[in-house]
């Protein structure tokens, strides 16, 4: 079963190829694209208010697109000292062209002077499943992971905020954490156990969802 994942983004591909690898067992059938695999696509505009509405976006135009069953993700950190900035707008933070380092030496400017205990956070993701043949409907499920927002960087893995991210199930950064110590809390990884039910529940030569 071809499973096509709408992101070029690959330190996201890397950790749902980890995630699948760990939710299947050896053989497991499911063949994993992504845009790399596919050029001729655009990137789809997020143009929605929440992560469902851009998660279901994504999943629905690339499902449209290609006709193959189509999965994509939304997710990004809130901060509560900022009224849960940078929320879906975290990888635009910056601005266009932004590095990672860019985006997080914004975080922590934006959050001078607010002390410790009142720096907590959360990432969220959420998941959207399309099935070609049903390209007006998606399936959703979501996760979230709780912590706090460091003073400065710490760890080398990971992407994205997770060298200031302190996830408060696991006592250090996301960037700390090997890959599997990660997926076993994280957001992202929370959203796609959900999401492998469904996946593994899938008829394998037509793949739709129930």
């Amino acid at each position: 079963m071809k499973l096509l994942f709408a992101t070029r983004n690959r330190g996201k591909l890397k950790e749902l190829r980890e995630l699948l690898d760990a939710l299947h067992a050896p053989g497991s059938d499911i063949e994993l694209l992504s845009l790399e695999d596919r050029p001729d696509l655009p990137e789809v505009e997020e143009t929605g208010q929440t992560f469902a509405e851009n998660a279901a976006l994504k999943a629905q135009a690339i499902a449209r697109a290609t006709g193959v069953l189509s999965l994509a993700d939304d997710s990004g950190l809130e901060v509560d000292a900022l009224g849960g900035d940078p929320g879906v707008r975290s990888a635009r933070y910056a601005g266009p062209g932004a590095s990672d380092a860019d985006r997080i030496a914004l975080l922590l400017q934006k959050l001078a002077g607010v002390p410790a205990g009142r720096r907590t956070a959360r990432f969220h993701c959420v998941v959207a499943l399309c099935d070609p043949s049903r390209p007006a409907e998606a399936q959703l499920r979501e996760g979230s992971c709780e912590g706090e927002i460091l003073f400065a960087p710490r760890g080398n893995g990971g992407f994205g905020y997770d060298p200031v991210f302190l996830a408060h199930d696991l006592g250090k950064t996301f960037a700390e954490a090997p890959a599997e110590e990660k997926n076993r809390v994280s957001h992202r990884g929370m959203a796609m156990r959900q999401m492998a039910a469904l996946l593994r529940d899938l008829p394998r030569s037509r793949a739709p969802y129930p």
